[in-house]
């Protein structure tokens, strides 16, 4: 893959990791400029219609409805666990891909390593990262910041988006969010095949709320038996 079409995809994946917290600015004024992009790098898919320039009032009512004060669906080990590892495990392996490359959660808001716009921010940086080695000639670091692409999209991000996706259409029937869900979800798809990534979904009948690990250190807190009951309300599901 030359530079050029690597930094459309890190120009993607650097807009969607801005936009599954809070909204503080308008993001669907950028969708279409975003979305032709990644027509640019796969003109095949249908991708979603860019969804309009919302008011930033109606957006954030939007992401109220949609996601949930909590973001209760933007977190990757809330799925199920793909095997009998606790969460904890599963946390500390999405962590590690992250301290490999010097990648780290904080600012103001600090999230948890599973979340949706913490891995999307990931890849954005590994793909800046090879962009740089490619546009340098540097073979070697452009080969490993690849491979940490493949594996983590293998591993963490496309196994689990296309569930998270086709939980928000069960919550909504039109709106932003919808229409970012699905556009997310077909852009990481494409993405995985371009790399020649293979990804296993399991569907999401088959999926179980997974339940608070006790070792996890935020699983006794009020946050925590917030997310679990707004879980219950929204998904028609106990996570226990």
């Amino acid at each position: 893959m030359n530079s050029e079409n690597t930094i459309r995809r890190a120009q993607v994946y650097g807009f969607l990791a801005q936009t599954f917290a809070y909204p503080a600015e308008n993001w669907t004024e950028d969708l279409p400029a975003v979305a032709q992009f990644a027509r640019e790098l796969d003109p095949t898919p249908t991708w979603p219609a860019a969804c309009g320039s919302w008011p930033l009032a109606d957006l954030q009512s939007d992401y109220r409805n949609t996601i949930g004060l909590t973001g209760t669906l933007c977190y990757e080990t809330e799925y199920g666990l793909p095997h009998e590892f606790r969460q904890s495990q599963e946390m500390a392996d999405i962590a590690g891909f992250y301290r490999a490359f010097g990648f780290q959660i904080g600012g103001a808001i600090a999230e948890r390593p599973d979340h949706l716009g913490a891995q999307l921010e990931f890849m954005y940086l590994l793909a800046l990262k090879e962009a740089h080695a490619l546009a340098h000639t540097l073979d070697e670091p452009a080969q490993v910041c690849q491979e940490a692409q493949r594996k983590f999209l293998r591993d963490h991000l496309a196994r689990w988006i296309g569930l998270f996706a086709e939980r928000v259409s069960q919550i909504a029937d039109s709106g932003a969010y919808l229409a970012l869900a699905r556009f997310a979800a077909e852009f990481v798809a494409s993405d995985a095949r371009r790399l020649g990534v293979r990804v296993e979904q399991r569907p999401l009948l088959e999926v179980l709320p997974t339940p608070f690990d006790p070792d996890f250190s935020c699983a006794a807190c009020p946050v925590a038996e917030e997310i679990s009951g707004e879980w219950e309300r929204r998904c028609g599901a106990s996570p226990h």
